[in-house]
């Protein structure tokens, strides 16, 4: 995450949406950073991209949001601005199976091409389909909870859950940020190295005592929450 030092926004968060094709995903960027839907959508080429600022916990932060092509064929790409992102909206749609299931591929393809410590959300798009609807809301919840992620059913057409499910992400990533700077102060005083400590060696080491310590670090500070 970037700090700004310009005053229109405090942060810079660099989000990704991807999942397969036809799930809804320049739907739901579309409805979250215009706040709109328009039932003409064509299969993404490659990527779309958006731009929106918002207000959370008093700060000013600006989303860059990608939208992933589904097809194998740009796949390369997908990976490429995966390892740029701050947050991963995995998407899939509840009234097509195989869309489900094929986000356990996409959640492998993070695990080798993401950064490590990347922060995912999963969510199940169209929900105002009920009777269509293939895939319960407890399957989703199961397969994030069965990953550590939060889980959102949403739908871009309706506009239900959609900024709920964005804001989500994006104050987990907000949370983790200050979570990282406790503990590298604590490590700069522990060591004595200070930060003329190399980031990726400081980066490694917080990621791993992060994550043992989260639970009892995030209830420490309830209101970033």
């Amino acid at each position: 995450m970037t700090q700004s030092k310009s005053a229109a926004y405090d942060y810079l968060i660099k989000l990704v949406l991807i999942g397969g094709n036809d799930v809804g995903k320049s739907a739901l960027l579309l409805r979250f950073s215009d706040d709109s839907f328009t039932p003409s959508f064509v299969t993404t080429i490659g990527i779309d991209f958006k731009t929106r600022i918002i207000g959370l916990d008093g700060k000013r932060i600006k989303l860059q949001t990608w939208v992933m092509a589904g097809q194998e064929r740009f796949r390369t790409i997908t990976t490429a601005y995966c390892r740029g992102a701050m947050g991963i909206l995995l998407v899939y749609d509840v009234t097509n199976e195989r869309s489900f299931n094929n986000i356990r591929n996409w959640l492998s393809n993070i695990e080798q091409h993401a950064h490590e410590d990347v922060n995912k959300i999963l969510i199940g798009n169209n929900c105002h389909l009920v009777e269509k609807k293939v895939i319960t809301k407890e399957q989703g919840k199961a397969l994030a909870d069965e990953n550590g992620i939060k889980f959102f059913e949403v739908s871009a057409k309706a506009n239900i859950n959609v900024e709920e499910a964005f804001f989500a992400l994006v104050r987990f990533i907000i949370k983790l940020f200050y979570i990282d700077r406790i503990l590298l102060i604590n490590y700069w005083k522990i060591t004595n190295k200070g930060p003329k400590m190399k980031i990726t060696t400081y980066h490694k080491k917080i990621i791993t005592y992060r994550r043992s310590k989260l639970e009892s670090i995030t209830n420490a500070i309830p209101n970033l929450l």
